[in-house]
């Protein structure tokens, strides 16, 4: 008999229409059936001796809660017996309904019920354990996942001993990990949570990759990854990242008029064994990123969401350093300008901070100056060291890449049809903040702002906690300016200020959207499983 190892997940959620994506034990008939007699059915699929279903859900009515069950070749598997949770549902919006929109990033898995946990209570946790308290309540839309999913260069001590039973850690990688099947342990750590696992199975997701989902600081300059492919052990780390990803994140992004365009999906799963085409397809994202795209959109009503992929898009020519090829920057600035006034609120989801505080941007932007030559050999050489050692690597460190960016975003929101906000959604720096542009001369009619939250479950070291707090500063800023002069690198085309924060904790921000109004929460997960609103904030009146 089938058993369900991983899952449900509750990926893409519209109207009429969902998408619910499982892991399975063996091949298999996965069926989804609602309560209301919609559902639908299809094939598993197999890659790497893993088999999998993205199971399309059709007949839906708009503005419902309709619980599910999932069933293996005709027996139920979800939910099970015991469990302590309400029914998983899929909620399908009505036209005018409010949108709310969780999100964060940097997710370490949490330990095992009962064992001490070193970074604190899961932010995915507790809200977990407040939806399921009152399950009628008010609940996110869609839940956010702006990078590091899963730590790949960070194992728990549970995966390190699964990895040690299979091969020497004396060799590289070690700990970390390094193929396709120790990837699909990140998952079942990160997802099989019970909390969590049900969180997932009833509040619709979407996910982008950043670094530790492949190895920290992942294409931060072109001797990085020339120094990674000398190993012999990157290639095999990379196309598994980037299988695993597909498999286990991307897919379940795509609308299903989006899956059903894709030739590699179909091609899939009418294999008996994927797993060649999708290495294939791996090994192409890597070494020629500009023919794959990871980034998407997604629609909620009159709310536009553009995610972003600033990890594998880059260019890292030092004299044609990009932050997006330019293939992924003609995309991006196509769908934010599409049909100017059909939406009310753009939201731009990239895992890395536009707008960082005043000392980091200007050191990354002289970083950048010294790696490019711009002081000579000897200061590249240094610049790159510190690069690495510094993590400087935001869009702060791709100059062109953040003046077309800010440009774009300016753009959006100037005119007549101008959308009510322009929302940048970033994590990442393990700290949560919101800051504000200032424009010389004439100012967008949309609210801009970066919002920014991190970590939903990971350490943060007194060091952070200080460095980002003296990094808004003044003094912070002076000092940027003598990083600016040294490094010959103009100013920043916009100026900024920090209108809120900066918080520490395992946190999520949550955005409400009604009309042409927009309201941020913050909360943060407690030792006692509580969610806490810190945060509660107008961002347009409408």
């Amino acid at each position: 008999m089938a058993g369900l190892r991983l899952g449900p997940l509750l990926r893409y959620a519209d109207g009429s229409s969902a998408t619910v994506w499982i892991e399975a034990g063996r091949p298999c008939a996965a069926e989804v059936r609602c309560a209301d007699g919609s559902g639908g059915t299809t094939r598993t699929f197999q890659v790497a001796g893993h088999h999998y279903a993205l199971i399309p859900v059709t007949g839906l009515t708009p503005g419902t809660a309709t619980p599910y069950e999932v069933f293996l070749d005709g027996t139920r598997a979800w939910p099970p017996d015991d469990s302590p949770f309400p029914p998983s549902a899929i909620r399908t919006p009505a036209g005018d309904d409010d949108v709310r929109v969780a999100f964060g990033s940097c997710r370490w898995a949490a330990p095992p019920s009962g064992e001490h946990d070193p970074v604190g209570p899961d932010a995915l946790d507790s809200l977990a354990a407040r939806i399921a308290a009152d399950p009628e309540g008010e609940r996110p839309d869609v839940l956010l996942l702006l990078g590091d999913q899963v730590y790949a260069d960070e194992t728990s001590d549970a995966t390190r001993r699964r990895i040690a039973g299979r091969r020497d850690l004396t060799e590289p990688p070690g700990s970390e990990v390094a193929d396709y099947e120790e990837y699909t342990w990140l998952y079942d750590e990160s997802w099989r949570d019970p909390e969590v696992r049900w969180l997932l199975s009833t509040v619709p997701s979407c996910m982008i990759f950043d670094d530790h989902d492949v190895i920290d600081d992942w294409n931060t300059s072109a001797s990085w990854v020339a120094d990674m492919r000398a190993t012999d052990w990157w290639r095999e780390r990379v196309l598994s990242g980037l299988m695993s990803y597909w498999v286990y994140q991307h897919l379940g992004n795509l609308s299903p008029a989006a899956l059903a365009a894709d030739p590699l999906y179909a091609a899939v799963r009418d294999t008996p064994d994927g797993t060649d085409l999708v290495r294939d397809f791996a090994c192409r994202a890597d070494t020629e990123p500009a023919g794959v795209r990871w980034s998407y959109r997604r629609d909620f009503g009159r709310v536009r969401l553009l995610m972003v992929d600033t990890r594998a898009a880059r260019v890292l020519a030092e004299d044609g350093r990009a932050m997006l090829d330019a293939g992924e920057a003609h995309w991006l600035r196509e769908q934010a300008l599409d049909t100017p006034g059909s939406y009310d609120h753009l939201l731009v989801g990239t895992s890395l901070p536009w707008l960082l505080p005043h000392l980091v941007h200007d050191a990354e932007g002289w970083n950048a100056a010294l790696c490019r030559g711009e002081r000579g050999a000897r200061w590249a050489r240094f610049g790159e060291k510190v690069r690495r050692a510094a993590d400087l690597e935001h869009w702060a460190a791709f100059p062109d890449s953040f003046t077309a960016l800010t440009r774009l975003l300016a753009e959006v929101g100037t005119g007549p049809q101008a959308p009510a906000s322009v929302l940048v959604l970033s994590g990442d720096v393990h700290h949560a903040y919101v800051a504000e542009p200032r424009w010389p001369g004439d100012v967008p009619d949309a609210r801009v702002l970066q919002l920014t939250c991190s970590p939903v479950h990971n350490s943060i070291p007194l060091s952070i906690r200080a460095g980002f707090r003296f990094g808004w500063s003044a003094l912070a800023r002076a000092l940027g300016r003598g990083f600016r002069r040294h490094g010959r690198s103009p100013r920043p085309p916009v100026g900024w200020r920090k209108t809120g924060g900066p918080w520490f904790g395992n946190q999520l921000m949550t955005l409400t959207l009604r009309g042409r109004s927009a309201w941020l929460r913050l909360h943060q997960a407690r030792a006692d499983g509580a969610l806490v609103l810190v945060e509660e904030s107008e961002l347009t009146s409408g």
